[in-house]
């Protein structure tokens, strides 16, 4: 079977489509700035593409003549900027550029990281205070001991 126009009408959009469009378009180069802050983009990249044709009879047409065919294709992309990730000192915090939330539901989830981080925090600076008191009560009571022998 001959190679129909129109897959070589797609083909084509679509490697023209695949030139445009890699992983940097996505995750961006990394900036690193003087005092040591990374931060690498990240973008979302929308792609559509279409064609169509058909195969149509002359009046003369000869019937070993193959149908003429007309059609046409096209494509494009938009990349939209979501946020940046920002590394600075071992910590990775992700910056949003979107909209800020509009109901209570999206708020909570978008400070949900930051208050995780927050409770975290919290917990162990309580576990480490913790530890420290019975180190400190274990060594005062060993201090008394060698005291009163």
């Amino acid at each position: 079977m001959d190679k129909h126009p129109i897959n070589e009408l797609m083909g084509t959009v679509l490697s023209k489509l695949h030139e445009m469009v890699d992983v940097s378009a996505v995750i961006g180069q990394s900036i690193t700035t003087p005092d040591g802050i990374t931060i690498i983009p990240v973008s979302r990249v929308s792609v559509g593409f279409g064609s169509g044709g058909s195969d149509f009879t002359t009046k003369h047409q000869q019937p070993s003549q193959s149908n003429p065919f007309g059609g046409g294709g096209g494509g494009g992309m938009k990349i939209d900027p979501l946020a940046f990730v920002v590394i600075r000192d071992g910590q990775v915090r992700v910056m949003t550029i979107e909209p800020p939330a509009a109901t209570t539901v999206d708020r909570l989830i978008d400070g949900a990281p930051e208050l995780i981080d927050k409770v975290t925090a919290t917990v162990e600076k309580f576990i480490n205070d913790r530890a420290e008191k019975k180190a400190k009560a274990a060594e005062d009571n060993a201090g008394s001991e060698t005291v009163s022998e």
